[in-house]
């Protein structure tokens, strides 16, 4: 399809900019912070941006293409849009803004368990096609519900989540009562009131809620209530013993998010993964953790012949997306980009964002004088 996406907004800086003039600070706040310090949030982009590439430009190439394949499946560009909960509270109706624009435009689209659009929404917006992430449920019955409604829907990919055994410490959050239990505050309903158009918008699509969860959620709870629920019906810890009723019932593809060492890729690998996700949640779960673009760079090194490897955490531009391929990722992921997106264009964001981005990495793909996608780890510069 056609790229064309506002020239007022070329760059992911100007996105985030107009989106932090549009969303309420406790919600923007949500969006755009990480954890304790947020050491982490920012080791991961400075890190992935030290990576340098060499161009080859008397090399006899033709046309370059952004095209790759990841698990059997073809899409046009070697990034998709990265689970991520509560979309629809950084700005309202965005998880069906995003999965509209990934099917448009043919890259992947994972919806998060505990994001305010359903599974079946998804399904629909997608022609099945959309990934779908399962925050482990504690109780069995619940997790083959999910899993089963999932199949339903035609989800090629189910992601396993396992970077969230615990609840993050997140300043911001808890200053602004969006930890567990959450709460609403008269300084938050001040700021709603100061950015009318993300409040008319909530109006117009409702308040958000956890889509996919609710034939599970018991009527009437309140916010102190719903923490409680949330906290009892959902395990984020993983192991053999919980993934093994998983992979024995779910006859698509399998991959686990979160993997930061090779011990786990051999765990996933053993346990019959078919891909795995390079990931520290975004830098917010563990600020001392090591940035992922570090942690690829290794599990790569040794195990890309055996399982197929992508990474989410810190990319931010179509140079970026250009570097993780090149230190040894099949694929990679974004998910506050995206949001940025929504949140400084509304329902043009998603095409914006996606639009911007392929544009980017193909322009880096032509500069290097690279013809396909497979090809970048051709020019990593190494130390």
């Amino acid at each position: 399809m056609a790229l064309k996406f506002n020239s007022a907004y070329p760059s992911m800086d100007d996105l985030r900019n107009k989106a932090m003039r549009r969303i309420p600070k406790f919600a923007f706040e949500y969006l755009d912070g990480g954890c304790n310090e947020d050491v982490s949030i920012s080791r991961n982009t400075s890190e992935i941006r030290a990576v340098q590439l060499q161009p080859r430009y008397l090399r006899n190439t033709g046309i370059s293409s952004t095209k790759t394949t990841i698990l059997g499946m073809e899409y046009d560009a070697p990034f998709g849009i990265a689970p991520v909960g509560l979309q629809g509270l950084m700005w309202p109706n965005s998880p069906e803004i995003l999965a509209k624009a990934a099917f448009a435009h043919n890259i992947p689209f994972i919806l998060s368990t505990v994001t305010t659009m359903s599974i079946e929404r998804a399904s629909e917006l997608t022609e099945g096609n959309a990934w779908f992430q399962l925050y482990n449920p504690a109780e069995d019955v619940v997790r083959d519900d999910i899993i089963n409604r999932a199949e339903a829907a035609g989800c090629p990919v189910l992601v396993l989540l396992c970077d969230v055994p615990t609840f993050a410490y997140r300043p911001r959050d808890i200053r602004n009562g969006l930890a567990l239990p959450p709460k609403m505050s008269l300084t938050n309903m001040l700021q709603i009131l100061g950015k009318p158009t993300w409040a008319l918008n909530t109006l117009k699509h409702g308040q958000p809620a956890f889509e996919t969860l609710k034939p599970y959620t018991p009527e009437g709870l309140n916010l102190r209530e719903l923490g409680q629920f949330m906290d009892k019906t959902f395990s984020g810890r993983l192991n053999e013993e919980r993934i093994k009723p998983i992979r024995d019932r779910w006859k698509g593809k399998l991959v686990l998010k979160g993997v930061a060492s090779e011990q786990d890729t051999q765990d996933a690998i053993r346990m019959g993964f078919d891909g795995i996700i390079v990931s520290n949640h975004g830098g917010r779960q563990l600020d001392a953790a090591q940035s992922t673009i570090n942690s690829l760079s290794e599990i790569a090194a040794t195990y890309s012949d055996q399982i197929e490897i992508m990474m989410d955490s810190g990319l931010r531009s179509g140079p970026d997306i250009a570097r993780t391929i090149a230190s040894g990722a099949k694929f990679t992921f974004m998910g506050r980009s995206f949001l940025y997106g929504c949140g400084a264009l509304g329902d043009q964001g998603g095409d914006h964002t996606i639009s911007m981005l392929k544009t980017q990495f193909k322009q880096v793909m032509e500069q290097l004088c690279c013809e396909h996608v497979e090809d970048l780890p051709k020019h990593l510069i190494t130390s």
